[in-house]
């Protein structure tokens, strides 16, 4: 049977919706909610692909998603459509730009997940590459944290992080080599500023508490790292993911 799940809040609702890469069953609205701009845009989107719309209870609605934090909204649709790095790859080359890639070594907390899609998303990456076990994957919940973003993301689900990356340095004719820059505050980390990321390049962030794996860090190319200037030595994962990939974007638009 195919899976199915209930995607809710709003902004991950009307998002899904606008991506149209998922295949809905129905939408749940809170009966006697107040409307919003949000919630005209979802209703509209829904009518426009002819998605069955029921009114319902709050205390039904909580029970469908399991909790109350649904702001009045639920979609019943298909599970998420994972991609593959081929794809990102050829997406790469329809936008005739080198590759950007992100790769989330053991990611497990859904809310840096989210933020880090959010991001990724915002900074125009090709795709985002997870780890299949022992780490957070692409459930409803990450979709409310990233705001929806996901759902117009190329995410890739693999096994063995370190052998994809082998395989992304080593690619056929048809794509470029990709270049692997662990973020990481090791000895002989460059700062990431100083880091070429106009390159075809994956970026990779590491566990939130201990960071990349030893497989993972021996096989990129270098390492760069966040200067601190304060008492602390280390930053969110999420918060560093984000200024690598914007710094990327930067590059790239000079």
């Amino acid at each position: 049977m195919p899976v199915r799940e209930w995607l809710f809040g709003r902004q991950a609702v009307r998002e899904s919706l606008r991506a149209g890469r998922r295949h809905p069953a129905r939408l749940l609205l809170l009966e006697g909610a107040a409307r919003a701009p949000v919630i005209d845009a979802i209703i509209a989107a829904a009518q426009q692909r002819h998605i069955p719309i029921e009114k319902c209870s709050r205390q039904f609605l909580g029970r469908v998603v399991g909790h109350d934090e649904h702001q009045g909204v639920a979609l019943e649709t298909s599970g998420y459509p994972y991609a593959d790095i081929h794809a990102m790859l050829d997406l790469a080359h329809t936008r005739q730009e080198p590759p950007l890639l992100l790769l989330l070594d053991l990611i497990q907390d859904v809310h840096n997940l989210g933020s880090l899609l959010r991001t990724a998303e915002a900074a125009g990456v090709h795709g985002v590459v997870i780890q299949e076990r022992r780490a957070a994957g692409v459930t409803p919940a990450t979709v409310n944290t990233s705001s929806g973003a996901v759902e117009h993301l190329l995410v890739a689900q693999v096994t063995n992080l370190a052998k994809e990356i082998e395989r992304l340095k080593t690619r056929d004719a048809s794509h470029p080599d990709v270049w692997i820059a662990g973020l990481e505050d090791a000895p002989g980390a460059r700062p990431y500023t100083e880091v070429n990321m106009i390159l075809p390049l994956a970026i990779v962030v590491g566990n939130e508490g201990a960071g990349l794996r030893r497989l993972v860090r021996e096989r990129c190319d270098w390492l760069m790292s966040i200067p601190m200037r304060g008492q602390i030595n280390s930053l969110n994962a999420a918060v560093a993911g984000s200024l690598a990939l914007y710094e990327a974007q930067r590059q790239r638009a000079l």
